[in-house]
C-alpha cells in the first residue's frame, strides 16, 4: 500500500511538473536557434561624403532621380531628415573629421580647413606635413598625413577591433577629403592630382610605392576620355527646380563669355588648369566612382569575413557649387549625373560583396547659402563684407584704444588672434581687450554677434549659436574673439555659394544609412554628425572612436 502511494505521488509530481518542463526545453531550444546577436558583421562598410550638399538637394530633384542611387538609400535604407552640424565654422575638413571621429573641432582639434597656428605664428593646412613625401607625382601634392587630427575614427578603430586585419581605403579629389576620413592607420588614402597630370596620388605616410591596380588606373585613359563638352544630361527645359541658365549670379570659367549650357571642357582646358577643370564638373565625380570600383576590386574589399571600410568623398559638388551656386541648372545637373554614379557603386557592391553583405552610409561635410546678391534681389535679408575693411577698421580702433597695432596676430575663420605677449608686456588683463574687441566688432555692418574665448572656456552652452560655436571652439588652436555674421552674409565673391556659418543653411545635410543591420524607415527627431560614427562602432560591436561626444541613432539599427 504504502509502495502504490509513493508512486501515484511520483507519478502526480511529474504530471504537474511536466508543463514547465516542456516550455524549458522549448526555451533552450529556442534561445540555441536564436542567440541573441551583440553585433553585426558586414564585409564591407562604404562611408559616404558628398562634399556642400544641402538636405533639399534630396527633395528638390527627388523626381529626376532613378530607382538605384538616392531613392534606393532612402527606400530601402533609414533617413534621417533632420540631421546638423553642431558646430561652426562648417568646412570640408572640420566635416570630414567630424564625420569619422564622432567629436567636433574643440576635440579632434580640425578646426578649419587652414588655420593660424599660434605657436608657428604662421598659417597650418588640416592634412599637410612636411614629414612626408609624394608617391605618384613630383609636385609637394602628397605630403599629407593626419598627424594634426587628435583623435581617432570608425576607421582606425575598425583597424584596431581586427588586429590591422580590416582594411581601410579612402578616396576622393580633394586630399583631405581622403586623409582625413582614412584615419591615423589606413591602408591607403589617394587622391586626384590635376593640372598636366591626372593621376591619384598619395603620401609616403601610407606607402612608399603607388600598389599595381593604381599605376593601372593611371596609365589607362579612364580620367583623359572624361575631357568632352559638358552639357545636361537630360533636356534642360525639364530643369524647373533650379534658375535660369543665363544667370548674374553664377560665375564662369575662364575663357567663357556666357553661364549658359553647354561648357566646352577641351577649348576650357589650357586656361582652367587641364585636369583640374574636371572636378568642377560632374566628372570628377564619375571619376571618383571609377576608382572607387578600382579599388574595390585592386584591395579585394569585402572578399572575407573580417569587415573592411571604404571611403568615398565625392567632392565635384563642392566645386560646381562654389562656382555656379545652389540654384544654377549646373548644380542640379551635377546631382543628377551623381545619382547615377551612385546607382552604379551600389550594382558593383551587390555584384561583388553580395546584397545584404554591405552597409553603407551617406551624408555631407557642410551645406551651402543662397547667393546673397540673388537674396538681396528677392527683397530677403543678406549681404557681403569686405574682410580688409574690416581688418582696417580694427586695426585704427586697437593703435587709437592701445596704442599699438600689434596685438592683432591674424584674423582667419572668422576669428581674432591676439598676441598675448604684447598685451601682457602692456600690463593689460587680456579678458578686458577680448571684451573690448568684441564690442568694437558688434558694431561693424554685416556682424550679428560676438563672443569671447573667455566666454567658451567659462560657460557650457546647451543650445543656439553659442552651442555650436563651442563645440567649434579649441581652447589650443583658436582664437581669442569669435565673430557670427548676420544670416547669408558672407565673405566671397558676389556669384556662386559658400559655407561656414552656424546657421542651417550650412548645418542640415542629408544622412542615410542602408545594407546590413540597419531598419527600414525615417526619423524627424533631431541628430547630429557626430552621431554617425558611434552609430556604426555600435551596429559593428567596436569600441568607438576615443574622443567621440555623439551617441549612436537607435531608431537606425535592426
Amino acid at each position: 500500500m504504502i509502495k502504490n502511494n509513493v508512486f501515484l505521488v511520483f507519478l502526480l509530481f511529474l504530471f504537474v511538473n511536466q508543463p514547465s518542463t516542456i516550455k524549458a526545453q522549448k526555451r533552450s531550444k529556442s534561445d540555441t536557434q536564436n542567440p541573441t546577436s551583440i553585433q553585426t558583421k558586414p564585409k564591407l562598410v562604404v562611408g559616404i561624403v558628398v562634399d556642400q550638399m544641402r538636405y533639399d538637394y534630396v527633395t528638390r530633384f527627388w523626381d529626376h532621380y532613378g530607382d538605384g542611387g538616392f531613392k534606393r538609400l532612402a527606400n530601402e535604407g533609414f533617413t534621417c531628415k533632420n540631421n546638423h552640424f553642431n558646430y561652426a565654422p562648417t568646412y570640408t575638413g572640420p566635416g570630414h573629421a567630424s564625420v569619422y571621429t564622432g567629436a567636433t573641432p574643440s576635440i579632434h582639434g580640425i578646426i578649419g580647413n587652414d588655420w593660424y597656428d599660434k605657436e608657428s605664428g604662421k598659417s597650418v593646412y588640416c592634412a599637410g606635413d612636411e614629414a612626408y613625401a609624394s608617391v605618384g607625382t613630383l609636385t609637394n601634392a602628397g605630403k599629407m598625413s593626419p598627424h594634426r587630427m587628435n583623435t581617432t575614427t570608425i576607421t582606425d578603430e575598425l583597424r584596431l577591433h581586427t588586429q590591422m586585419r580590416g582594411k581601410v581605403i579612402a578616396v576622393s579629389l580633394k586630399d583631405r577629403g581622403a586623409v582625413l576620413p582614412g584615419g591615423h592607420t589606413a591602408n591607403g588614402a589617394y587622391w586626384l592630382q590635376g593640372g598636366d597630370e591626372g593621376n591619384w596620388i598619395t603620401s609616403t605616410f601610407y606607402m612608399q610605392e603607388l600598389p599595381k591596380w593604381v599605376k593601372d588606373f593611371n596609365a589607362s585613359n579612364i580620367v583623359e576620355d572624361y575631357k568632352k563638352p559638358w552639357n545636361t544630361f537630360k533636356d534642360i527645359a525639364t530643369y524647373l527646380e533650379s534658375g535660369s541658365d543665363e544667370s548674374p549670379y553664377e560665375g564662369m570659367f575662364n575663357g567663357e563669355t556666357t553661364t549658359t549650357f553647354p561648357h566646352d571642357i577641351p577649348f576650357l582646358w589650357d586656361a582652367n588648369g587641364k585636369f583640374n577643370l574636371l572636378k568642377s564638373t560632374p566628372y570628377g565625380n564619375s571619376i571618383t566612382a571609377d576608382f572607387a570600383l578600382a579599388a574595390l576590386d585592386g584591395e579585394d574589399l569585402g572578399e572575407d569575413a573580417i569587415t573592411d571600410f571604404l571611403a568615398v568623398s565625392f567632392s565635384s559638388t563642392d566645386y560646381v557649387g562654389h562656382m555656379f551656386g545652389v540654384d544654377s541648372k549646373e548644380v542640379q545637373d551635377t546631382y543628377i549625373r551623381l545619382d547615377r554614379d551612385l546607382e552604379r557603386l551600389l550594382k558593383a557592391l551587390d555584384k561583388k560583396v553580395g546584397k545584404g553583405e554591405y552597409t553603407i552610409f551617406l551624408t555631407s561635410d557642410h551645406g551651402a547659402n543662397e547667393v546673397p546678391a540673388y537674396l538681396i534681389d528677392q527683397k530677403i535679408p543678406a549681404g557681403y563684407i569686405q574682410s580688409s575693411e574690416m581688418l582696417k577698421k580694427l586695426n585704427e580702433f586697437v593703435g587709437y584704444t592701445y596704442g599699438t597695432k600689434d596685438l592683432i596676430r591674424n584674423i582667419s575663420n572668422n576669428q581674432i588672434f591676439l598676441d598675448h605677449g604684447v598685451i601682457k608686456g602692456l600690463d593689460l588683463s587680456l579678458e578686458n581687450v577680448q571684451v573690448t574687441i568684441a564690442n568694437e566688432l558688434l558694431g561693424y555692418d554685416g556682424v550679428e554677434r560676438t563672443y569671447t574665448a573667455n566666454q567658451m572656456w567659462q560657460n557650457e552652452y546647451t543650445t543656439g549659436i553659442p552651442y555650436i560655436l563651442q563645440n567649434g571652439y579649441n581652447q589650443k588652436r583658436s582664437g581669442d574673439v569669435l565673430l557670427v555674421l548676420k544670416p547669408s552674409t558672407v565673405q566671397y565673391s558676389i556669384t556662386g555659394s559658400t559655407h561656414g556659418s552656424a546657421f542651417s543653411y550650412d548645418t542640415h545635410v542629408p544622412l542615410f544609412f542602408f545594407g546590413k543591420g540597419i531598419k527600414r524607415g525615417s526619423t524627424v527627431v533631431k541628430t547630429e554628425i557626430p552621431d554617425i560614427a558611434p552609430t556604426i562602432a555600435a551596429l559593428l560591436g567596436i569600441a568607438f572612436p576615443n574622443g567621440s561626444t555623439g551617441e549612436p541613432i537607435k531608431e537606425v539599427l535592426e
